[in-house]
């Protein structure tokens, strides 16, 4: 019998990389405030629960539109959906930059660009599913998580010295700017499938949204598969979150916060990338998530109580390296494990329980804090229980049947 052959096109990257464009200036837009929260919160005149509103507020919007934007996505298309997203972005993004001066449109820009970040995030898997083989579609989420990666790391790092330099008006104007240049870039050269698809016939369907729903949540590695998300997810949008808060205390500075941060996804960049390759090079997803989860709780341990500046940027890379780089094999996992669900749903349900946990999460430690010091260091702690946990939970997944059963 012949062997059935697909044509797989060159113009997947520039699809990928316009994709990417909008994905690392959402981000960028969520993690503005974290690095800068005690300067933030002293120009608008609240409290730094109010500075952390405004990063919390897309975690608390994501569980509304989640479910909503990956019916768009497998209904209409990954065009569509993320066009929608790429337009409230930038398009609220310039507001928040116009109406930088009042605490309240910038809290109601935040929820605009917030909106549109479950049509983005969303739709990692299904820019990968309907451009690239099989073969290639883990190291293509993991480039898509990449740009979420990317989009925090700029923030972290670029946002004090903006601050400090330019002032928070004007840095939250040059970001609005970007928005509004990622999202016409998208909308110029997007499109929604190759000529023909990129894959073995079959492998490109899916089942319908609510159909897809009802069969993951029936199956019992995708139920443990969104527990160890509820937590892996939630501690990373946590830690995140509160990242100057968490130092604050131990004497470091906006400047020392924001490399420790961007230096947390400085390391997820390369997890990502190398735990994503070495998982389609090895045809493995298991593994892979369960080293991600070990090695996680050794950074944030490090995190937890440093006191020497270098150790503390050493622990924020091993975390960012394994914690983040579980992202995209465990996005592709689920998705190949809810098969025929529709990628969108399946990546879609994932995010969400991060959004979940990460209130929770966030809530929680400014609850723990010492009222004296301002510590956080007993909320680590039980997030470095809660990420072992998980990884308790992970060892009981079984690796995927789909990508065992295609040697592409």
């Amino acid at each position: 019998m012949a062997k059935e052959e697909f044509h797989v096109y060159r113009y997947r990257w520039v699809i990928l990389a316009v994709f990417m464009c909008v994905v690392v200036v959402s981000q960028l837009l969520w993690i503005t405030f974290a690095p800068v929260t005690g300067t933030a919160a002293a120009f608008y005149h609240v409290s730094d629960l109010s500075i952390g509103l405004l990063s919390m507020v897309f975690m608390v919007v994501y569980i509304f539109v989640s479910i909503p934007a990956s019916w768009v996505i497998d209904t209409y298309g990954f065009r569509v959906a993320i066009g929608i997203g790429a337009v409230l972005t930038g398009v609220f993004g310039l507001i928040r930059g116009l109406a930088a001066d009042h605490f309240t449109w910038v809290l109601i820009a935040q929820v605009g660009i917030a909106a549109g970040q479950p049509f983005l995030l969303n739709a990692t898997t299904s820019v990968a599913a309907r451009w690239f083989p099989i073969s290639e579609r883990t190291i293509a989420s993991g480039l898509g998580s990449l740009a979420m990666y990317l989009g925090i790391a700029i923030g972290m790092v670029l946002t004090p010295y903006l601050v400090i330099h330019s002032g928070l008006v004007s840095t939250l104007f040059i970001y609005g700017l970007i928005a509004a240049v990622a999202a016409i870039l998208f909308l110029v050269f997007a499109k929604e499938r190759p000529p023909t698809p990129a894959c073995l016939p079959g492998q490109e369907e899916r089942s319908l949204v609510f159909e897809g729903l009802k069969n993951m949540l029936g199956k019992k590695d995708y139920i443990l598969l969104l527990v160890v998300f509820f937590i892996g997810l939630g501690v990373f949008n946590a830690v995140a979150t509160w990242i100057e808060e968490i130092v604050r205390p131990r004497g470091f500075t906006i400047i020392q916060a924001g490399v420790a941060g961007g230096l947390m996804i400085v390391g997820g960049l390369a997890g990502a990338v190398v735990i994503s390759w070495l998982s389609d090079h090895y045809r493995k997803r298991v593994p892979f998530i369960l080293l991600a989860l070990s090695v996680s709780c050794l950074g944030l341990v490090g995190i937890s109580f440093s006191t020497n500046y270098t150790l503390l940027l050493a622990s924020s890379f091993v975390l960012g390296f394994f914690l983040l780089s579980a992202g995209p094999v465990g996005f592709q996992y689920g998705a190949e494990i809810a098969y025929p669900a529709p990628e969108g749903t399946s990546n879609g349900l994932l995010l969400l329980m991060g959004q979940i946990s990460g209130i929770i999460f966030i809530l929680g430690m400014d609850q723990f804090k010492s009222a004296g010091t301002g510590s956080m260091t007993l909320s680590l702690v039980i997030l470095v229980g809660l990420l072992f946990i998980a990884f308790l939970i992970g060892t009981r997944l079984r690796e995927s049947a789909l990508l065992t059963s295609h040697s592409l």
